[in-house]
Parts: C-alpha cells; structure tokens; sequence
C-alpha cells in the first residue's frame, strides 16, 4: 500500500542544512520541537484549569493532545532527514485499511491472550462490569496513548534511529525504550517492562517497519488497549479499570499478569512476541529493512562512480 525504497539519495544542500538532516540532528531537533509544544500545552492547560468534568477534560486533552502530535510530525518530520517521506496521511484508501487491520488484528489477538490465560486458571469472570472507565480508555488509553505514543517512539524515535543504524539497530533500540517507558506504571516490574519491549515494542516496530505507515501501529496500539481495558476488564499497563465485564486475575502471576495485567503475563509475551517476529519477517521479506546511514551513503558514492 506504500511505496518504499531505502536509498541514500545524495542532494546538493548547503552545510547548514545538511548538518541539520544528519539524522542525530533530526531526532533532537523533532524531540526538542516535540517536548517544546508538549510541556507549553500542559503549562497552559493547568493555567486556564477549563471548566469541564473530568470526562469532558479527558476528551478535551486526549483530542488536542493528538492533533498537535499530529501537527508536529506533519509539520516536522517529513522535513528533516535524508528522507523526505509522510508515513502518516492524513486521507486516503490505504491509511483507513491500516487502520482497522490493526484495530482488529489488536482485538483479535488480545482476546486470545485473554481466553488463553483464561483456559489456563488465570482469568475469572464473576458478572458483568459497570464499564464506568469506557472514557478513560477509549479517549485516554486509546487515541491518546495510540497516536501520541506512536508518533514519538516510531515516527520519531524509529525513523532517525533508523535513518543512522538501520532498522535492526532502530528495532532493538525503540523496543527497549518502549519497555522502559512503561516502569513507572501502577504495579509494574522489571518483568513488565521486558514483556512489552518484546511484545509491544518488537510488533508495533515490525508493523511500522512492514507497512511503512504510521497508522498500523497506531491502530494495534488502540486496538490492544481498549479490548484489554473495556471489553475484558484487564489492567491496562498497569492501570485498573471498569470494564463490560467484572474480572480478576487468579492463580500464578506468571500466567496473569497479576495487578500489571495480562501484558506481564508470558502468555502475552509469547503471543505477542510471536505476531511481532511475523510481522518483522514479512517486512524482511518485503525489502523493508533499512542500512545504516554510512553503508546507504558509502553505496550512493560508488554509484555515482560507475
């Protein structure tokens, strides 16, 4: 659905601009900007303390919240860089099909987490939920972790990290990132923290890598979590919440997940881990794996050459 060739195309720049499309360069300019309108609109949200319920500010938030995570990488990213591309369009047939591949992909493969721990005593259903947190997830877990989180570790972080060591290099490191980020979590561990830079942060790069669009992994991010978090009352990184239905972890951590929920569990790690391999395959196979910079560039030369 995307066109993709990873070459060094040499241009003619001043130094100036060269300097600033080095790909180190790129990605602290782009954090910078990033952190920049992040940290104003915070400020400015606690400044103007809005008049809204605590639904009405989750909305709120989550919706601008991703608009200028949007905004950024439009007006950004595709700028810098040695290569000039968009993986996030905002219109088109293909953006709309990454999408809901990915929310569905997501849904499907949670539930089987879920049924599988499950089926091995590590999940009970006692009635139905009151599904009091759908806001929070769908707003919150949702769209806003989906489209900014994705924007950040894999339209920034993955793409100039790939630009410099290839994707190998990009893979490794987004995944390890993504896994970190996540220690601060309510009930997390150093285990959960492994078990989603295997399983979230090896898929959704395997996902940006083979689609080459940005809306894949956003859509098996939102996917993931508000099945995990609406439909099975699971703890969504840690975090509990009110579900359709009313369920409890049971039996070995392990196998549950425990109080992280069921992304700490090794059923999710195996599982997970093992969509996130298929995908990076398929990638690989797809001639979607990137060089490091000195190798494009050293190529590029002995082109020019012959």
């Amino acid at each position: 659905m995307t066109a993709f060739n990873p070459r060094f195309i040499p241009r003619r720049f001043p130094v100036w601009r060269q300097v600033i499309d080095f790909p180190i360069v790129a990605l602290l300019l782009s954090v910078l900007v990033f952190a920049i309108v992040f940290g104003g609109l915070a400020y400015l949200v606690t400044l103007l303390d809005l008049p809204l319920s605590e639904g009405g500010k989750m909305v709120f938030n989550a919706a601008l919240g991703s608009a200028l995570a949007i905004a950024i990488y439009k007006l950004v990213v595709p700028h810098v860089g040695t290569e000039r591309r968009d993986y996030l369009p905002l219109a088109g047939i293909a953006s709309v099909c990454w999408l809901m591949i990915g929310i569905v992909g997501a849904a499907v493969l949670m539930t089987a987490i879920v049924g599988l721990i499950a089926l091995m005593g590590g999940y009970t259903v006692s009635g139905m939920g009151t599904a009091q947190s759908w806001l929070e997830i769908v707003f919150v877990a949702g769209i806003q972790a989906a489209v900014i989180e994705e924007i950040a570790f894999r339209g920034i972080l993955f793409r100039y990290l790939e630009d410099l060591g290839g994707s190998w290099f990009a893979l490794a490191a987004t995944s390890a990132l993504f896994g970190f980020a996540h220690i601060a979590n309510d009930n997390a561990t150093w285990f959960s923290s492994l078990a989603i830079a295997v399983e979230a942060g090896v898929m959704l790069g395997g996902a940006y890598m083979l689609s080459r669009s940005l809306w894949l992994p956003i859509g098996l991010h939102f996917g993931w979590n508000v099945t995990q978090g609406l439909v099975w009352d699971v703890p969504v990184s840690g975090h509990a919440v009110d579900g359709m239905v009313e369920a409890h972890p049971a039996g070995a951590a392990l196998i549950s997940g425990g109080a992280f929920g069921a992304e700490a569990s090794v059923v999710a790690l195996v599982l997970a881990g093992a969509v996130g391999v298929w995908l990076t395959v398929k990638a690989v196979r797809a001639g979607h794996v990137v060089r490091p910079w000195w190798v494009r560039r050293r190529m590029a030369r002995e082109i020019v050459r012959a």
